[in-house]
């Protein structure tokens, strides 16, 4: 879906604090540094507390990134939280072919339309919170929404993404790795594309 050899991809995750948006973009930085890319990861907030609107960033290459500034105009938009679509403005300075994903159970083409999307943008829809319920009895959307990524970054299949989490989660028992693995593969299969 992004072609990272014409320049710079940039993300945004919308987030609450304790939701994790910090840690997945950490991880998404993580799992594409591993595949050969360039890549920067930094949250955006002040003393807020849990459950406070939150800002992550990423930016991923294929060259050497020199920028060092927040990210004003994404390629890639994540909502982790979907009460943000509506407070948060998640496409303030998007292009219009921007990439949504947005964790909802709300019907992907109802949703784009409340989002008022441009034609030309793409957006995935996937109920990360009931996929996280299901397999881990909590709600911690991260591994569903970065199954869901591989398909934005579709040159990195979504097993990189599988085995860097519980490489990383490695302290965790092996019945939520496996959760959680199970939640990321779920994210990439019912995350739905208009």
């Amino acid at each position: 879906m992004v072609d990272t050899m014409n320049g710079t991809i940039e993300v945004r995750w919308h987030g609450r604090g304790g939701q994790g948006a910090k840690s997945a973009s950490a991880i998404l930085a993580e799992v594409l540094f591993e595949e050969g890319k360039h890549v920067q990861a930094f949250p955006e907030y002040g003393a807020e507390r849990q459950g406070a609107p939150i800002r992550a960033y990423n930016r991923v290459s294929n060259s050497p990134i020199r920028r060092r500034c927040g990210v004003q105009n994404p390629d890639i938009v994540v909502v982790v939280d979907p009460t943000l679509v509506e407070s948060a403005n998640p496409s303030e300075g998007c292009a219009d072919d921007a990439i949504y994903l947005v964790n909802t159970p709300e019907d992907a083409k109802i949703l784009r339309k409340r989002m008022k999307l441009a034609d030309s943008a793409r957006l995935l829809a996937v109920d990360a919170t009931r996929i996280t319920l299901e397999e881990l009895g909590q709600n911690k959307p991260n591994a569903p929404l970065l199954g869901a990524l591989s398909h934005v970054f579709d040159d990195v299949p979504v097993e990189s993404f599988a085995n860097h989490f519980s490489k990383k989660m490695a302290k965790l028992s092996p019945k939520v790795l496996e959760a959680n693995r199970r939640a990321m593969l779920r994210g990439r299969e019912e995350a739905v594309i208009v």
